[in-house]
């Protein structure tokens, strides 16, 4: 069971002087943000969809990357793991775990087929 907890940092570098914490284990990524008052945000990942991993030139020069995540959950369509460090190991897991996660769930993401069916008659499709 992995599990990564990784705190946003400044971009200047790499201080991990913020309070947000990102937690990603088997099931959920979760963040905790605040110090007088806090919130914690969970997503499972069988609602993550697609991860995309950015890395500035700064953030290169101190090693650090942020991860976007897309996903299906209600509260929030994108999720940002902004400024951590090992950027490019936590996207793997979150793209390799998510898919697993939907596997074991046995969900699916479907596409819209209505787009592009314009051409197609309604007699067409009764047949």
């Amino acid at each position: 069971m992995a599990t990564y907890v990784e705190r946003k940092r400044w971009l200047f570098f790499g201080l991990p002087f913020t309070f947000t914490k990102y937690t990603v284990n088997d099931e959920k990524l979760i963040i905790n943000k605040g110090f007088f008052k806090t919130s914690e945000d969970t997503c499972y990942l069988y609602k993550i969809i697609d991860v995309k991993l950015e890395r500035s030139l700064i953030e290169r020069m101190f090693g650090l990357g942020t991860i976007v995540c897309y996903t299906g959950d209600v509260t929030d369509k994108t999720i940002k793991l902004i400024h951590i460090k090992n950027s490019k190991v936590v996207n793997d897991f979150l793209l390799d775990q998510s898919e697993e996660m939907r596997r074991k769930r046995r969900t699916l993401n479907t596409l819209s087929l209505t787009q592009g069916m314009s051409d197609i008659d309604d007699a067409d499709l009764d047949e």
